[in-house]
């Protein structure tokens, strides 16, 4: 109702019936009324004649307008057109014969079905005008109570008729509302489906770059820890080893010597496990980080015959546990490349917990090296021209990775580390971390090399 048959929705029930069952009515009446006239009427042939001719004039109007050309019903004007000329023939048709009011109810459909609104409104009561007449032709219109009647009949079928209209077009706008909000859930469906689809692309370009990271990452930890561990036991190892051979004629020596290559394999295998296994070295599990590094540096004394001053100043404080392990593996990096390269008689390890940092300062009084002779490295901070400084004096290839993988550890904690020497005057190597500083899996993630 108020909307052409063609635009209407499909599931609107009256229009469902309309195309199955309604659509003959209105020429079923007709052929009723015909019979009906030409059995009352027989006696008078000329008025019958003209009442079924108006009758097959309607039929024919209604085929050619209506139902032979199903396209003309989405073209109101053309629709208009055809509502007025049914109801000028069917309003001659009452006039001349009060019981072809009959026909109003197709009337009535038409109205409901091919009109726009408001003109669907003007439709009915017209129709309603063309019922009520038929229905007070008894009624006389020369008297005043009559018209009266008359009007009263007309206003009787009209109001609850466009009362029908009105409450048509309600439902009509609601129809149209249920299914505007359908149209925009479908559509808010495809874009949660695209939506969806992108995401699912992302994610899986997501894990496949976080098993990228996560192999990189586990490739540099391994590395740092195979240094830290296995690399710096063997070194020891075969230097007691070197050590026990030149004193062959030395019983106690070479006992000592010996003892000292098996206490270092035992603690390089220890530490190789838990490196395997990501947990914090020995030494930090029974102890704080200042016993720690004391005991990491008195062991290395007793190994090399170096006497090392461990000191430690400011308030002691807990650390997150990735600092700790840094700087553990700061110290005993230091230590190694001490050594192996600086040939020094003294060696100075100070921890200093300062206001908003924990720094380590190695010391020691070897060869020392020119920090601008650099042999190709990445000098910042100082590290390229230490590692350099290590490959001249016969560190052997790869020999810089250690302070590579100190400098790695350290500055991506937010710490600084830094290199001072001089040929002849020793070196000095410091690490800084501060006490807020980000997580290990942050800090596991700077590629090899990068920084280096």
């Amino acid at each position: 109702m108020g909307v052409t048959a063609a635009t209407a929705s499909p599931d609107r029930v009256f229009e469902r019936v309309w195309e199955r069952r309604v659509r003959p009515v209105p020429y079923a009446l007709l052929a009723i009324l015909a019979a009906f006239t030409v059995a009352v009427k027989i006696s008078a042939p000329g008025s019958m004649i003209i009442d079924l001719a108006l009758c097959a004039l309607a039929a024919a109007w209604m085929l050619w307008m209506y139902t032979l050309h199903p396209a003309w019903q989405q073209r109101p004007w053309l629709m208009a057109v055809f509502l007025a000329g049914l109801l000028v023939i069917t309003a001659v048709l009452v006039l001349r014969d009060p019981w072809f009011g009959v026909f109003t109810p197709a009337c009535y459909l038409y109205a409901f079905s091919v009109l726009p609104w408001p003109w669907e409104v003007v439709g009915v009561a017209a129709v309603a005008a063309i019922a009520g007449t038929a229905q007070a032709s008894g009624e006389p219109k020369t008297t005043l109570a009559g018209v009266f009647a008359y009007l009263a009949v007309i206003v009787v079928n009209a109001i609850p008729m466009c009362g029908l209209a009105w409450l048509g077009r309600r439902h009509d706008r609601h129809n149209d509302q249920r299914e505007q909000a359908l149209r925009e859930v479908s559509e808010a469906n495809r874009r949660l489906e695209a939506a969806l689809a992108e995401n699912a692309g992302l994610q899986q370009q997501l894990m496949a770059q976080a098993r990228e990271a996560g192999v990189l990452d586990e490739r540099q930890r391994m590395a740092r820890e195979i240094h830290d561990t296995l690399a710096q036991g063997l070194t020891g190892i075969v230097t007691q080893l070197q050590a026990a051979e030149q004193a062959s004629e030395d019983p106690t020596g070479w006992r000592r010597h010996l003892a000292a290559a098996t206490a270092l394999a035992r603690e390089s295998l220890s530490e190789a496990r838990r490196s395997v296994h990501e947990l914090r070295p020995e030494p930090l599990e029974t102890a704080r980080l200042s016993e720690a590094v004391s005991g990491v540096a008195e062991r290395w004394s007793a190994r090399q015959g170096v006497p090392v001053q461990v000191a430690t100043t400011g308030t002691v404080r807990p650390m997150p546990p990735e600092a700790e392990v840094a700087l553990l593996r700061a110290a005993q990096e230091a230590l190694a490349n001490v050594a192996k390269h600086a040939g020094a008689t003294r060696v100075g390890v100070t921890l200093s917990y300062l206001e908003h940092e924990v720094a380590l300062d190695v010391r020691d009084d070897g060869t020392g090296f020119d920090p601008d002779g650099r042999d190709g490295l990445d000098g910042v901070n100082g590290l390229g021209g230490d590692a350099g400084a290590g490959r001249r004096a016969g560190g052997g290839p790869g020999s810089g990775f250690g302070l590579v993988a100190m400098r790695q550890r350290i500055e991506a904690l937010s710490g600084t580390v830094q290199v001072e020497s001089e040929p002849g005057a020793g070196t000095a190597i410091s690490a800084r971390i501060p006490d807020e500083c980000p997580a290990a899996p942050d800090a596991a993630r700077v590629p090899a090399g990068v920084r280096g």
